[in-house]
């Protein structure tokens, strides 16, 4: 019996010894659930500058991005220094530098060393230095499935002809040793050459190994790089679905409410990706606060994010969508696009003329006096002689009615804002003018602007979209602490 025993031990220790170790890297993918990384307003230190400025800079590059979005060659890229939001990536051991998130790209490219931005004299100058490739980075090979995704899904073959590949290394699918060529993005403002790069990257405490991106060396009137997270295999999402699966499923950000003040756009606004295991936090993991609206597939740009607007409300009238932005034609015309990247809400014409016609009719009888003026000088509108206090219960409420019977009721600054003009008040109306829904792209953007005081999940998994309202700084605030 005392042998039996004796044995019965030493094959337990033995099978417990020889249980295979995980490494660190394992350890970090079985235990990160959640990440959570600070989002930078990238007009925090336009301190000189009056509402009055920032609001023509916005408007003006809503209106660009739109329309290079409806341009024959799709690269969604930042296309000024705007209104977006920065997050910071570094590759070791260069420091961390800023990317803008963007919904509505899947590429990430970081300005590397030696760098060189043409017209650039009037753009914000990096506060931090062009990166440096590591010795351990890697070009990523001209046979790879992501080289042919960053030349716009060019075949591989055609990709190693030009990278000099011989023949019987094409027909047998075996140049590894050539790197896949440079690529040309053109987009709105600007433009950009870059090539592809194997590298281990951090995002905050989180170590990407092996992860792809683009490092370019020329731009043109762009000093600053680009976290895409649209629903391309180059984006950061995609890699997390590799790299780390428990991360990739969905991500959020809540973005704090700042109506252009600068002691609001110093805030930082969370963004989390993957869901936390604990069933009392306020963010990702808690859907039931949420109201989610499908996501629509668009089989020419896939990377984008668009949902179907049936419908918005003002006050007790309802303006119909036309059905443009109801659905997406084969072609990938058509949705609205949700965007971290444009500013504010672009509609087409139609929709825009009958949401705004409404609007003015409601204020006028509600006793607000235009202010054309104002218009003039912001490009939004209509405008009108604004105190804010009480009279913000007299501007009609709006409401975005999307399919799956998703109604998103905007807070009234998300689409009325007021400030101070030469000592008096006024107030705008901040959704655009899109233009014709029949020139191609989305038929509508659901600006950041808009997003402003609500959690918005990109749930990847289920293909959905949620909106819940959320006091943005300080769930920062609890996030961070580990509340």
């Amino acid at each position: 019996m005392a042998s039996f025993l004796l044995r019965l031990l030493l094959l337990l220790f033995t099978s417990l010894i020889s249980l295979p170790s995980s490494s660190p890297h394992e350890q970090q993918q079985q235990q990160q659930q959640q990440l959570l990384l600070p989002l930078s307003h990238s007009l925090a230190n336009s301190h000189n500058m009056t509402v009055h400025h920032l609001l023509k800079l916005s408007t003006h590059r809503s209106t660009t991005r739109v329309q290079r979005h409806r341009r024959p060659r799709q690269v969604s890229l930042p296309l000024t220094s705007g209104s977006d939001y920065t997050l910071s990536l570094s590759l070791p051991p260069s420091p961390a530098v800023p990317l803008y998130m963007d919904t509505g790209s899947d590429l990430v490219w970081l300005p590397c060393a030696p760098f060189e931005c043409i017209l650039c004299e009037n753009k914000p100058k990096p506060t931090t230095p062009p990166v440096s490739l590591p010795p351990s980075s890697r070009p990523v090979p001209c046979h790879s499935h992501l080289c042919s995704a960053a030349h716009s899904s060019l075949p591989s073959s055609d990709l190693c002809a030009i990278a000099s590949c011989p023949l019987d290394s094409i027909e047998t699918s075996s140049c590894s040793s050539s790197p896949c060529p440079r690529f040309y993005y053109a987009y709105g403002d600007g433009s950009l050459i870059a090539s592809l790069h194997h590298a281990h990257v951090s995002l905050s405490s989180l170590l990407l190994p092996n992860f792809t991106f683009a490092c370019a060396h020329s731009t043109l009137a762009e000093p600053v790089g680009v976290a895409g997270f649209g629903r391309g295999p180059l984006s950061l999402p995609a890699q997390l679905a590799t790299l780390h699966p428990s991360l990739a499923s969905r991500f959020s950000y809540c973005l704090v409410s700042h109506s252009f003040r600068p002691d609001r756009l110093l805030h930082l606004s969370p963004l989390i990706l993957g869901r936390s295991s604990s069933p009392d936090t306020s963010s990702l993991s808690s859907s039931s606060s949420f109201v989610f609206a499908p996501l629509l597939h668009n089989p020419k740009h896939p990377y984008l994010y668009s949902l179907a607007l049936d419908s918005i409300s003002i006050g007790h009238s309802t303006i119909k969508s036309p059905f443009s932005l109801t659905s997406i034609d084969h072609k990938g015309n058509g949705g609205m696009a949700v965007d971290s990247g444009t500013t504010f809400t672009m509609l087409p014409t139609s929709m825009y003329s009958s949401l705004t016609d409404e609007f003015q009719r409601q204020m006028t009888a509600n006793g607000f006096a235009r202010a054309p003026e104002v218009e003039a000088e912001t490009g939004l509108g209509p405008c009108y002689h604004y105190h804010g206090g009480n009279e913000t219960k007299r501007v009609p409420v709006m409401e975005l009615h999307f399919a799956g019977n998703a109604k998103v009721a905007l807070p009234t600054r998300n689409y009325f804002m007021g400030w101070q003009r030469e000592r008096k008040g006024v107030g705008c109306l901040m959704v655009m003018d899109g233009g014709d829904e029949s020139e191609g792209g989305p038929a509508g953007t659901l600006g950041n602007f808009q997003q402003q005081g609500m959690e918005v999940v990109y749930d990847l998994e289920d293909r959905r979209i949620g909106f819940a309202r959320r006091r943005c700084a300080a769930l920062w605030d609890s996030l961070s602490r580990g509340g």
